[in-house]
């Protein structure tokens, strides 16, 4: 008898918080220091905007697969239209 689970693993990026720790954790090493360098820099009311910009970038650096899909548009390998992706979306959400 094996444990299986009920369930599928779950393929979700998981959110990260919006800390400054935690984006700053969630980044390579060369976007790290980028991204210390603008909070640092910034003036108080251009903090949020840097935030949530580098947010971003490390969601979707988080996701999985997302190096090799970056390196497959790099190389132009396994591109797929905005047609086939939008139908993609529309059976998965169905």
């Amino acid at each position: 008898m094996s444990a299986q689970p009920e369930h599928p693993a779950d393929s979700r990026v998981h959110s990260i918080p919006h800390t400054i720790n935690a984006i700053g954790d969630a980044l390579t090493g060369e976007q790290r220091a980028r991204f210390y360098g603008e909070v640092l820099a910034a003036e108080e009311g251009d903090v949020p905007g840097v935030m949530r910009r580098w947010w971003c970038t490390a969601m979707l650096h988080s996701a999985r697969g997302a190096e090799t899909s970056r390196a497959n548009a790099t190389a132009g390998r396994n591109l797929v239209s905005v047609e086939d992706l939008l139908e993609q979306v529309e059976r998965q959400a169905g």
